[in-house]
């Protein structure tokens, strides 16, 4: 019997007026739309390619005047200092003088999501900077994954509007668990390296705070000489990496949508201003060609065990906006604001970029002079030509045109100037093609040395995102497709999403790359130096009768280290303890949840209110905070009712005092020294990803 759904489909087809060949505006037949036009297979992309500019012209203004992507977002002002001179390899100013701070703005943001959605969803997490340098704006606009999902700009319209929500209903919001989207992947397996990060845990970081950022794009650092060496740029944060998990996030959606932006906002107010070293990967001119994946290629990483990380500086972010809409809204980022010391690569991607920023900001920004604006104009001084246009700011006297003679040759070209912008100079030749370098080909060997480069818990989460994600997808035939693409990546991956799909698991294939793992990869081997409760947000489970005095003592240990404790109660207002005193309650438990807190305590009496609908509250705040492999601690009388929600096998019997296996969860009898140094050593160390599942 046929398919109704699949009948629907082809009638729609059928019916469909873009049944025909695709067309440019014009009604001009086109014949390929998946590469721009270039000079020779690796060359920059052509100005004249009338269908790339097109297509992405009419992307860029297809939204009045939210952002089309990374709508959602967050930013705080600070400052970068070198660790010392860079003039080695590049003679950008700002990174010779480690005595010389250069102010900066960032901007976090999701990617699928508008304004209104929330942070925690699964997504990209944009991790833009602009520089404030004496040369002029810089603007590094990366992520916080190292790669992105296609290789040629011209398909950037292609996988936005895929990942977006559906255009006949506009779900789902702030989400890629759709037929869209896998509709895309599975048939562009480009997207697939891209496609593992987003799956990963590092689509749902804990905090700002808490992730790494990447340029993504080989770039040039260029010296005085004019000597080119290829770069990459990295953002490791000072916390260490660290995220949600899946179930949590979900919560924390309706929990606090502004999770993350508001634990941004809430550090920098309380003095806890948030750090990430800056570090480049650095390629003499002479070994592009060195490695077995192409440099200009975006969806590639250059493995740190190939070429090591070099830290060069440092960012702190102290001083939140003053207003949202003035500074983090309007806030124009462009790829192409480069200063003296930094050129780009043919990157196809990277070229496109270029080009679509800009004219992104035309009509966002309601014209020419949006770098008038207060956030984005620069402290370095600006002489020009351009005049008029919409919000002109400016008053201008005198002529506007280059050469002239009646302005006293005012602003002159800075010929022979050091200090000008010079792009490094390189032989470009090659046949006029719409085509990709061959060099771009293979997309399954770093998808595969990133799988292989996880943890089991990290393993496990993949596969469990996978799986919601497909699971959400209700064209079998796409769900059958991206199987078949993730057997060309890993058979036990694809096996394992297979089974929870609903898809005939695939037969194991010869030619599954089998690379050498990365360790730099994984979040377990991305944590802090020296591991800290700093900022950490701890609750203390409260109710009448609780030992307050235990309470008290750990909360104010903890607070000394820098964690951010508060006591939370069945309602507002003050608890009495056990010894009949006032305890002044900070939150209600019907207004929180455990996904909002990093560890939980719970003293003597926490969970034994009297009320069964408060103690039942509080005990699945507990569960939950097991669930999510946070620090759990316990004393007194809490233990045993602790040990009663948990899994047996966690605890071991030993006389009365139950020691217990799991060194995430911390007992004890009274708050002594050893106590609050494990406990804050279990905070500290963020999540434990070996439990037993929780069955009760």
């Amino acid at each position: 019997m046929a398919d109704p759904k699949q009948q629907q489909r082809d009638a729609f087809r059928a019916a469909d007026p873009a049944g025909g060949p695709l067309t440019t505006d014009q009604g001009v037949v086109v014949d390929h739309t998946d590469d721009s036009l270039r000079a020779g297979d690796r060359g920059p992309t052509l100005m004249e390619d009338f269908h790339f500019r097109e297509k992405i012209t009419r992307f860029d203004h297809e939204r009045i005047p939210e952002r089309v992507v990374h709508a959602r977002g967050a930013g705080a002002y600070g400052y970068f200092e070198p660790y010392a001179s860079c003039a080695e390899f590049t003679k950008a100013a700002f990174l010779q003088d480690p005595s010389v701070r250069t102010p900066v703005f960032v901007r976090f943001s999701t990617v699928q999501g508008p304004r209104g959605s929330a942070d925690t969803v699964r997504d990209v997490r944009g991790f833009a900077t602009k520089f404030y340098t004496s040369e002029g704006n810089y603007d590094l606009v990366g992520n916080n994954f190292p790669v992105f999902f296609i290789q040629d700009g011209i398909k950037f319209p292609d996988f936005v509007h895929a990942v977006k929500p559906e255009p006949h209903n506009e779900i789902p919001t702030g989400a890629s668990a759709h037929d869209t989207l896998w509709d895309f992947v599975s048939l562009q397996p480009e997207t697939l390296h891209t496609i593992m990060w987003l799956m990963s845990d590092r689509a749902i970081p804990r905090s700002y705070r808490m992730m790494q950022g990447f340029g993504v794009h080989t770039f040039r650092f260029v010296n005085a000489e004019g000597r080119g060496t290829f770069v990459k740029f990295h953002w490791k944060p000072k916390l260490g990496v660290h995220s949600l998990v899946w179930d949590e996030a979900q919560e924390t959606q309706g929990r606090d949508p502004d999770f993350n932006r508001r634990d941004l906002w809430d550090t920098i107010e309380a003095g806890d201003f948030p750090e990430w070293e800056l570090g480049v990967q650095l390629v003499p001119e002479e070994d592009e060609h060195s490695f077995d994946f192409d440099l200009l290629d975006a969806t590639k990483i250059i493995p740190e065990e190939l070429v090591p990380v070099r830290p060069i500086g440092r960012m702190v972010l102290d001083r939140n906006p003053d207003n949202f809409f003035a500074e983090t809204e309007q806030v124009a980022f462009h790829t192409a604001n480069v200063v003296p010391g930094i050129d780009f690569t043919n990157d196809p991607l990277l070229q496109a970029r270029n080009f679509s920023y800009l004219d992104t900001q035309l009509i966002r920004l309601g014209g020419p002079n949006f770098a008038q604006i207060p956030i984005n104009r620069p402290v370095a001084p600006v002489r020009t030509n351009q005049r008029d246009g919409y919000h002109q700011g400016k008053i201008h006297r005198g002529t506007n045109y280059s050469p002239n003679s009646l302005g006293g040759g005012c602003p002159a070209v800075a010929t022979g100037d050091p200090a000008a912008y010079r792009h490094l100079m390189e032989r470009v030749d090659g046949a006029k093609v719409r085509r990709r370098s061959p060099s771009f080909d293979d997309h399954y060997t770093q998808p595969a040395l990133f799988w292989h480069s996880m943890a089991d818990w990290e393993k496990r989460h993949i596969v469990d995102a996978f799986r919601f994600e497909l699971g959400k997808v209700a064209a079998k035939e796409v769900r059958a497709r991206t199987v078949e693409q993730l057997a060309l990546v890993d058979h036990e991956l694809a096996t394992a999403v297979a089974e929870g799909i609903g898809v005939t698991p695939p037969q194991q294939r010869a030619d599954t790359p089998r690379p050498t793992p990365s360790p730099a990869l994984s979040i377990a081997n991305n944590q802090a130096d020296t591991p800290s409760v700093s900022t950490r947000q701890i609750a203390v489970l409260v109710c009448d009768g609780v030992d307050a005095g235990q309470a008290s003592a750990v909360r104010t240990a903890l607070a000394d280290q820098g964690a951010v404790v508060e006591f939370i109660a069945p309602q507002d207002g003050t608890v009495t303890a056990a010894d009949g005193t006032d305890t002044e309650v900070d939150r209600a438990l019907p207004t929180v949840a455990s996904v909002l807190y990093d560890a939980v305590l719970l003293p003597p009496g926490a969970l034994d209110s009297g009320d069964p609908a408060s103690d039942g509250a509080a005990r699945r705040f507990v569960q939950d905070a097991y669930r999510h492999g946070k620090a759990i601690g316990a004393l007194g009388s809490a233990v045993e009712v602790l040990a009663e929600l948990l899994p047996a096998e966690v605890w071991e019997t030993s006389g009365d005092s139950r020691p217990v296996t799991d060194r995430s969860i911390v007992t004890c009898g009274t708050a002594n020294a050893d106590f609050t140094a494990a406990f804050t050593e279990a905070v500290a160390a963020h999540r434990d990803w070996s439990r037993p599942p929780l069955t009760r």
